[in-house]
């Protein structure tokens, strides 16, 4: 009997959660800026990218000065100056596209870290090489080497195609 009542009462009240958990929205987070267009995925969110130039929102919030300089816009553009337009222009974008696709210094540190780990690569194997692996078998040397070969010769091995052809 419980279970069917904790039933119903789950399946009563199950539209009302689904409905509060999928409502979502952002219109909080983007404080005071103005929303001029979509957005990446329907977002009202800022973001500086060359293959989505347009964000849906400006980048700096309305202000007093802003918002005489907005007006003065509407009118006749060449009555504004250089400066007043650069502000404009700074009140929607953060960055120019010669700003967003110019070099960063990011290789540098990439470049270190990566020669930090091949250094420490390095170093792990001389120690492991010294410390860990035993010694080599006396064969490797090269008179134990020069001694297999005679040996090889004289025994005459793979004599038609094999290394000691051209010896």
């Amino acid at each position: 009997m419980a279970t069917s009542r904790a039933l119903a009462a789950l399946l009563r009240n199950s539209p009302k959660q689904l409905q509060v958990r999928s409502y979502y929205t952002v219109n909080k987070k983007h404080g005071n800026r103005e929303v001029v267009g979509h957005g990446i995925n329907g977002e009202p969110i800022y973001t500086d990218l060359a293959d989505f130039p347009m964000p849906a929102i400006r980048y700096k919030e309305i202000t007093p000065d802003l918002q005489a300089l907005r007006e003065k816009e509407k009118g006749d553009w060449k009555k504004l100056s250089i400066e007043d337009k650069k502000q404009l222009y700074r009140a929607s974008f953060r960055q120019t596209f010669a700003e967003m696709e110019a070099p960063s210094g990011d290789w540098k540190g990439v470049l270190g870290i990566t020669l930090l780990g091949v250094s420490f690569s390095l170093w792990f194997y001389v120690w492991l090489k010294h410390y860990v692996y035993p010694p080599l078998p006396i064969t490797f040397d090269e008179e134990h080497r020069l001694a297999q070969l005679e040996r090889m010769k004289l025994l005459d091995v793979a004599p038609i195609s094999g290394k000691l052809k051209d010896l």
